[in-house]
């Protein structure tokens, strides 16, 4: 690195992506460790807090000793040295493995400090990274004897035309429903007969406001059933509600036509309980004002999905849920909702719907006419 950059480097002054050392101790590791699970850093070894260049003595030996730090993580890392003048800089890409432990124990960027996690912290790490599978978890609460559904474990052989004479157990295994010969929490979601008896934030939650603001509610209803009984709750609810189009062609029966294309609301229906992240503790909340109707799903983008991508590609949060979906027929190939969605609002001569979406949620618009 030149004298330039570096001055320029040292300018920025400390933050989330860089880190001033004026000596140096193992305690590195930790600031490497952190960078890694962030997304990544440089430390300058040979400046101090307030940015002026003190210099180290840099050796083969410190090289390696900083190479090795990294290498004894868990998993194993590679840092990249630089050298401008008498400081090292320590480039840390971020990790493609995460999460990083450094003796046992995982750090985190927080502004410009290296924070270690706390379990609830690490926890929470593991689920954003997508390496904790809600859907995928055994559930050591619902007993089959006494919580299954057994009208929605009909209508789901329905959906699925699957013969009614098939064991279920053995229908679970080749589903790979069943861990420890506990059902998991996909199949919960389907096959339990009141929800919130499990997860108290699995439910729908319908809105209709007066205006065009989160003022007045006219109307409130919740769903609390199995998943799919809830999906058609609130299905049915946006149809009561919504205004409805009465088309009368010669001699015929008469046509009913909602104001908002009934596939692309239920496209968004299915997209939001089936993506969801079903560890936040909120419901998906269906919001009708005078104006248009909102549809959230706790959850922002999954990791490794951008907005450029949506209506091209899919990365399910929920692989065993959505998968559940797609025998029942009623979703399709991940990535092709949006798409789905666009077309019929089109169809409707309506305004494309609008995607927003928060670190923590995704929202669908549809404008009423």
């Amino acid at each position: 690195m030149k004298e330039k950059e570096l001055k320029f480097l040292i300018s920025q002054g400390e933050g989330y992506n860089i880190e001033f050392k004026e000596k140096f101790s193992a305690s590195i590791a930790k600031d490497i460790c952190a960078f890694a699970n962030s997304n990544g850093g440089r430390i300058l070894l040979g400046v101090t807090d307030d940015g002026k260049i003190k210099g180290i003595k840099i050796t083969n030996k410190l090289k390696s000793q900083i190479c090795d730090l990294a290498r004894n993580f868990d998993p194993k890392f590679e840092v990249f040295l630089e050298e401008a003048g008498n400081v090292l800089i320590v480039n840390v890409p971020e990790g493609q493995n995460k999460p990083y432990a450094f003796s046992g124990k995982f750090y985190m960027r927080n502004g410009p400090n290296s924070q270690q996690l706390s379990r609830k912290e690490i926890r929470e790490f593991f689920i954003s990274e997508g390496l904790v599978h809600f859907d995928e978890k055994p559930n050591y609460d619902f007993d089959l004897r006494k919580d299954f559904n057994k009208r929605a474990y009909r209508t789901f052989l329905q959906l699925a035309k699957i013969s009614e004479l098939i064991d279920k157990k053995d229908l679970f295994e080749n589903l790979c429903l069943l861990k420890e010969n506990k059902l998991k929490n996909a199949g919960v979601l389907l096959f339990c007969k009141k929800i919130t008896k499990f997860f108290s934030h699995a439910t729908i939650t319908c809105i209709t406001f007066q205006g065009k603001e989160r003022m007045k509610i006219l109307d409130r209803k919740e769903f609390d059933a199995d998943l799919y009984s809830n999906f058609r709750g609130a299905l049915g609810y946006l149809r009561e509600k919504l205004n409805t189009e009465y088309i009368i062609r010669g001699a015929g029966p008469r046509e009913e036509k909602l104001e908002l294309p009934e596939e692309a609301l239920r496209e968004a229906l299915l997209n939001a309980i089936g993506h969801r992240n079903y560890f936040m503790r909120t419901s998906v909340f269906v919001e009708i004002y005078s104006d248009r109707v909102e549809i959230t799903n706790p959850g922002g983008l999954v990791k490794g999905l951008s907005r450029e991508d949506l209506g091209k590609k899919s990365l399910p949060r929920n692989n065993l849920l959505f998968g559940l979906l797609q025998r029942m027929n009623l979703v399709e190939k991940a990535g092709t909702g949006i798409r789905r969605m666009q077309e019929a609002m089109r169809n409707y001569k309506l305004e494309p719907p609008e995607i927003k979406a928060g670190r923590d949620w995704f929202t669908i618009v549809f404008k009423r006419p």
